[in-house]
């Protein structure tokens, strides 16, 4: 059989068969080895930036850049900037992996990896999947996830499910009649794994659960449900293994780096170690004993178009006791929950909706900065951002198009322009809130 998925990658000029090659070569190291590779890394992608970089030269500034907990921290305020000032020498919009993050945390901005530090994301995500016999070239994917709404966009989507051999079921109307039209697909097609959204796939469990039906029974072939982007509560575990009939596997991730944390099946939440190094630290900077809770900072090893290092995430952690250099397992995460809004129509949209629908706002000049979404009524939202600029009437009309779109039409959306958003006790962003 054609290998689609990884032919894709090479078609895209990512080298995923050197990628697979040096993350084998990572795994397969003794820990002195590890500890070795690691350091050696640090100061590698540290000193690639430095001489490279002139935004993270500048963001260190004086620092002594031999001590590594000297270096700064950075934010994501830090990175709002247009990418051109953020590319290292010899990158451009020709030779680099180019994205935006979803703006879960109310602070979006544009991202790039060099296509070898992408090579490596989808490596990782190969080895992981593999884990629990899920083999991206051949195994089927039901897919909950968002798509984009425009002809260009959603056919250029669609066009990459088939390469990556997957069957995406839209997240955006949530609502019974939607889900019953799910679950015929299911009936009817041999998917080998579900992936997406954990409020999504978490509402399509308590819909089958309403109608009484195991869904393994329904789609023998099924072999593991792995969730994502948003936090899984352990009654929404129990609830997915017993109305699904197979592990329930959660993901810890974001786009601007790779998989941070992957359940094992062990059913540990082992910390990438091979392409990230994960730091948990206090208020003041400083690392935290294992088993002390912290903000979680991370480093990408291997990206040199664009520094992420000592990032903070904007998530609060804990490692286990029992981690290791070579083997960190994350204890605990706090955060990444997200409501989800009830229209007048009847249907349910997760919060990362939300993400399609002001994704026209997120501009890369850097204007609008922040943003959080109020749903206060069951047809009114407010959206508070903090920009350089107050929108003009042509961004706001942009926006409702797209929320007609994505949504429903007669929306009410108020948007309130403010110099700081109000944060969570953590200092979090929580980016849509329903008041129902």
């Amino acid at each position: 059989m054609i290998r689609l998925f990884d032919l894709s990658l090479k078609l895209n000029s990512f080298p995923i068969k050197k990628a697979k090659a040096e993350l084998d070569k990572i795994v397969s190291f003794t820990e002195e080895e590890y500890n070795l590779f690691l350091e050696s890394k640090k100061k590698e992608i540290v000193d690639f930036h430095l001489e490279n970089n002139s935004f993270y030269k500048e963001l260190t500034g004086n620092t002594n850049v031999n001590n590594w907990e000297d270096l700064p921290i950075l934010n994501k305020q830090n990175l709002q900037k247009p990418l051109e000032e953020r590319l290292s020498k010899g990158y451009s919009k020709k030779n680099i992996y180019l994205n935006k993050t979803s703006g879960s945390s109310g602070t979006p901005f544009v991202f790039a990896k060099d296509k070898y530090c992408h090579a490596l994301t989808w490596a990782s995500n190969i080895m992981r999947f593999g884990w629990f016999g899920i083999d991206f070239n051949h195994s089927y994917q039901a897919r909950f996830y968002g798509i984009p709404m425009d002809f260009i966009g959603y056919q250029k989507e669609r066009f990459k499910d088939f390469l990556t051999h997957r069957f995406r079921f839209p997240v955006f109307d949530l609502s019974d009649e939607v889900l019953e039209k799910f679950l015929k697909k299911f009936r009817i097609k041999k998917f080998d794994y579900i992936n997406g959204y954990t409020s999504s796939i978490v509402l399509f469990a308590k819909y089958l659960e309403q109608k009484n039906i195991i869904l393994k029974e329904v789609c023998p072939t099924l072999k593991a449900c792995f969730v994502t982007s948003e936090m899984l509560f352990e009654s929404d575990k129990k609830l997915l293994e017993k109305q699904f009939g197979i592990p329930i596997i959660s993901e810890y991730g974001a786009s601007e780096l790779d998989l941070i944390a992957f359940e094992n099946p062990q059913g540990e939440w082992q910390v990438n170690a091979e392409t990230l190094f994960v730091e948990i630290l206090d208020e003041n900077n400083n690392p935290v004993p294992h088993g002390t809770e912290g903000k979680i900072v991370i480093t990408s090893l291997f990206n040199k178009a664009t520094p992420f290092i000592r990032y903070e995430i904007g998530d609060i952690g804990i490692l286990d006791e029992k981690s290791t250099p070579q083997k960190p397992i994350l204890k605990k995460l706090v955060g990444r929950t997200n409501d989800v809004a009830i229209l007048p129509s009847g249907k349910k949209s997760p919060g990362l909706t939300f993400y399609y629908v002001t994704k026209s706002i997120i501009e890369d000049d850097g204007n609008v900065k922040e943003f959080i979404i109020k749903q206060t009524k069951l047809n009114t939202f407010e959206i508070e951002y903090v920009s350089e600029k107050e929108l003009i009437s042509e961004q706001i009309e942009k926006i409702k198009q797209a929320i007609d779109l994505y949504l429903e039409p007669n929306l009410i959306f108020n948007f309130t322009r403010k110099t700081v958003l109000e944060r969570t006790n953590r200092g979090k962003l929580k980016q849509f809130k329903s008041y129902l």
